[in-house]
């Protein structure tokens, strides 16, 4: 996938994100601050490691492939949103790990 697509995804993430917001203002009155994002965030890595262990039969939980695979794209989506709530940039973020551990390896 080519930059210029991810960059659409990455539009697409944080107005899906606004979405949320508007929600949480009517169910709670306020947006969720970046703390509770962060928190989300990590309850879904949790629920990653629960169905990859599934995936390899060594958690029993039937039928997991479908909610793997939407856990994966939420955290990738929570990492969208982290970075834009703390002001990173997270394509900049990203090469710049890659090219660091390319250069130690």
């Amino acid at each position: 996938m080519d930059e210029y697509h991810i960059g659409e995804m990455i539009k697409r993430a944080l107005e899906i994100r606004k979405r949320y917001h508007t929600l949480e203002i009517r169910q709670n009155g306020k947006e969720w601050t970046p703390e509770q994002d962060a928190l989300a965030y990590l309850t879904d890595a949790a629920i990653v490691g629960r169905n990859v262990m599934s995936h390899q039969e060594s958690w029993p939980k039937i039928n997991s492939d479908e909610e793997l695979e939407h856990k994966l794209g939420e955290n990738m989506w929570w990492l969208i949103i982290l970075a834009d709530r703390t002001g990173v940039d997270i394509m900049q973020a990203l090469k710049k790990f890659l090219t660091k551990t390319e250069n130690i390896l």
